[in-house]
């Protein structure tokens, strides 16, 4: 079994969530299949782009203080 990377599963949950957002029940005669639930397709897509970022961030950061002379 291959390891996907990270790109790759970031693809798969945004097609889970395109699929979850066209059909979200489907039923037959053998009865009702509900796809994965829309709010952990979220929530996971949330942490893999946190993830995706943080990997390929540069290593330098922002500094957002502001010093202000006293007279």
């Amino acid at each position: 079994m291959a390891i996907k990377t990270l790109v790759e599963r970031i693809e798969e949950v945004q097609a889970a969530i395109s699929e979850v957002l066209t059909s979200q029940e489907l039923t037959t005669q053998a009865g009702s299949v509900v796809r994965a639930r829309l709010d952990y397709l979220y929530k996971m897509e949330k942490q893999l782009l946190d993830q995706y970022e943080l990997s390929t961030r540069t290593g330098g950061f922002q500094n957002k203080v502001r010093f202000s002379r006293t007279r």
